[in-house]
């Protein structure tokens, strides 16, 4: 007859992976670097699905650590008659794999049922279609000169562009040190030598290149750098980190700093906050960029992208609006004059 764990308080991710793997045999002293092959975001991500799994466990006498299919989709299926969508289900059957390991995932019955949440709850992208990067690059050209701004605004109009012309996360951006930034002649190339959330075994980390944009100082995102450098130069106290808190002691602030910071900014440009978030600038200048003729490859290698990647067709090319979407059939009507 099986013995079940006596009912505890949740343990928490790491330590239910931790739990999990010893149970299968892993050898004491490689749990940790295992461990360390889970990023904070995805120890934060599935916490959330552990904990209802815990939960779900003891209210209806199951071990956390058995492995019972039927039990499990019992499980997903209360969460799918709660409301959840498709990817909160599939998120929550990667982090059950965490203590199943794969064979839950190539289970058929388990993906017949992903299979069928799928169905009936298509997953929808978040936008439909995305603002265009002029709206925001027009009312940034009013922030000028650099040097009259304050630390507030040179700070959100430096992170903003930077979002803009690389087409990276919030995160990659708090990953720049000043002593990776080189000053070319022509243009300004950063490196980023710090793991990000696209790193992976075999490929090249990121390097950011910013151009002069001579025709538009404006907007120039070597001129604001510059700009911003020179501002926040007697502030930093040889802190290496490129963006830096508003208060004192002016310490390297986090994703969610820069990515609130790019989200006002957002809002003061006209662009609609409650539906855009800070992200959205991956999605407005991937698009934008594809609108005017750039290549896929390039895309693909500036955002960080594989080359084989399809994500930027799956997820980030988006409509842009304009002010011209009748021109096509205007210059049907319009010929149509001319014959007659």
């Amino acid at each position: 007859m099986r013995t079940r764990r006596p009912s505890t308080a949740y343990l928490g991710c790491r330590d239910l992976v931790r739990e999990s793997l010893l149970r299968r045999n892993v050898p004491p002293q490689a749990i940790n670097i295992m461990l360390s092959s889970l990023s904070d975001n995805s120890i934060k991500q599935y916490d959330t699905y552990l904990k209802k799994w815990h939960l779900f466990c003891n209210s209806n006498d199951n071990c956390v650590f058995e492995l019972s299919v039927p039990k499990i989709i019992s499980f997903l299926t209360q969460l799918f008659e709660n409301g959840a969508q498709y990817n909160t289900i599939n998120s929550c059957k990667s982090a059950l794999s965490l203590i199943f390991g794969p064979q839950l995932c190539n289970d058929d019955r388990i993906k017949r049922f992903l299979k069928g949440v799928f169905r009936l709850r298509p997953p929808l992208p978040k936008y439909n279609q995305t603002w265009n990067t002029s709206t925001v690059l027009d009312h940034l050209s009013s922030w000028y000169p650099n040097e009259n701004l304050s630390l507030d605004q040179i700070s959100k109009k430096m992170t903003t562009l930077l979002a803009l012309v690389t087409a990276h996360r919030a995160q990659t951006l708090t990953k720049i040190l000043i002593n990776n930034i080189e000053f070319q002649p022509d243009k300004v190339i950063i490196k980023i030598p710090s793991l990000i959330k696209t790193s992976r075994a075999g490929a090249a980390q990121p390097i950011l290149s910013l151009p002069y944009f001579n025709e538009k100082p404006q907007i120039c995102p070597v001129k604001t750098l510059s700009a911003y450098l020179d501002k926040t130069k007697l502030l930093r106290d040889n802190q290496q980190p490129l963006f830096i808190g508003l208060k004192k002691p002016h310490k390297s602030v986090t994703s969610q700093t820069i990515s609130r910071w790019i989200r006002l900014t957002l809002g003061e440009c006209g662009i609609d906050t409650t539906i855009f978030t800070a992200h959205s600038t991956r999605h407005a200048s991937t698009s934008k960029a594809h609108s005017l003729g750039v290549s896929l490859d390039l895309i693909r290698k500036t955002a960080g992208w594989s080359g084989s990647s399809s994500v930027f067709g799956k997820f980030y090319n988006k409509y842009i609006p304009s002010n011209n979407e009748s021109s096509f059939a205007r210059s049907i009507m319009s010929n149509n004059l001319v014959n007659d």
